[in-house]
């Protein structure tokens, strides 16, 4: 088989490339069907893009590289796009942009557009065996029907990262690089859940509260939610791209509140009240039983002193807690780090030193924020590469 352009992944990144890049395009993936990660997203309804996407909502050891990409190809290029096949949508919180009916409306709006341009779609169908001869690609096509070898002028990879392996992710990306002699950062499974030994947050499992979480530097505003195995909501998953392992979080559970102001004036109003009793008005009762053990809560408001009140208050605004890990890639949003983008032209995505070489999508070292950040930037990289192959 001869293709101009192949393409080996059939997500976002890889569906999306495959409807502009022009020429004779084959796309390859071992799933059963394209646009697995889209189908799950945003519990099936596919938050696939955000209003506010900056550069600065993306974390890459260059934080400069996806700036090109991004200013070429921005959210509201998508959102048209979307308008043009006639998908409905809506604003959920934050800038978040979801299908009204179901993601698989974008998985058909992309397939429509590859069936346009003529692309073939091989599923079930892994590639290996990857080489390249003076200017031209070779690899093998290994399906249940036989082996096909393949020659292509370009060779783009879009087959992600390590996060979510039961839908069959894994390092290819990151292997195929290494063999054409292209650095890769340290990965790490991000936007995940943490873990805390002993089953410490199980009797409050399901419990969800306004928070703000700071981890690395990086404070996020959202919902936390407490499970069987630690930490998770919005604002977790936002902090766990950011980090380290053994390092503390600081959660800071009354962040709308001056809840000291509050509990000092209604001391003087009401001191017989139990201060567990007046708390569970401001934050959940499971969480305040929960609280006042862990932090020593007991006794009516006129037992606690201004300081005592002021140390309670100031603990439930940076709570200190030490997670022993994360859920890991198992069920991690997104894989940071990635291909190296000093290996890369920010404009194309084509490899500095091997001609015809494209890396897109989460297989690179660009990581965003939760909320539709991540799609952005398979659609603009993709468009990025697109462009150049076509060009």
């Amino acid at each position: 088989m001869q293709v101009d352009t192949a393409i080996i992944g059939a997500g976002a990144a890889g569906m999306m490339c495959a409807a502009y890049a022009g020429g004779r395009v084959l796309v390859v993936d071992h799933a059963k069907a394209p646009g697995e990660k889209i189908r799950i997203s945003g519990g099936g309804r596919c938050n696939f893009t955000n209003l506010y996407c900056t550069p600065e909502a993306f974390i890459s050891q260059n934080p400069h590289f996806c700036k090109s990409a991004l200013a070429r190809y921005t959210q509201f290029d998508f959102i048209e796009l979307v308008d043009a096949h006639g998908i409905p949508w809506h604003e959920k919180t934050l800038g978040q942009l979801f299908c009204d009916t179901s993601a698989k409306d974008i998985i058909t709006m992309l397939r429509k557009m590859m069936d346009d341009a003529g692309v073939q779609l091989h599923l079930q169908t892994s590639a290996a065996n990857f080489a390249k001869h003076n200017d031209l690609f070779t690899f093998d096509l290994i399906a249940p029907s036989g082996t096909i070898p393949v020659t292509a002028r370009h060779l783009v990879i879009a087959t992600g990262g390590k996060s979510i392996p039961k839908m069959g992710a894994t390092g290819l990306a990151y292997d195929i690089a290494r063999q054409f002699g292209l650095p890769v950062t340290n990965t790490r499974a991000a936007l995940v859940p943490f873990t805390f030994p002993d089953g410490r947050f199980a009797p409050i499992s399901g419990v969800s509260v306004p928070s703000t979480v700071t981890a690395g530097g990086a404070t996020f505003e959202e919902a936390l939610l407490f499970t069987h195995r630690g930490l998770s909501g919005p604002s977790v998953l936002q902090a766990s791209s950011y980090w380290q392992e053994g390092a503390p979080i600081a959660v800071n559970l009354t962040p709308a509140q001056d809840l000291f102001d509050t509990l000092r004036a209604l001391r003087q109003q009401s001191g017989r009240r139990n201060l567990t009793t007046e708390l569970s008005q401001h934050l959940p009762a499971r969480l305040v039983a929960h609280l006042s053990q862990e932090l020593n809560i007991e006794g009516n408001l006129a037992d606690w002193s201004d300081k005592r009140l002021q140390d309670l208050c100031d603990t439930l605004k940076n709570w200190q807690l030490h997670p022993s890990g994360t859920e890991g890639y198992r069920t991690a949003e997104v894989t940071l780090g990635g291909v190296d983008t000093d290996a890369l032209h920010a404009r194309s995505m084509m490899s500095n030193d091997v001609q015809g070489l494209y890396f897109i999508g989460e297989a690179v070292d660009v990581t965003g924020w939760l909320g539709g950040y991540n799609f952005q930037w398979a659609w603009s990289s993709a468009m990025a590469c697109a462009r150049d192959l076509s060009g």
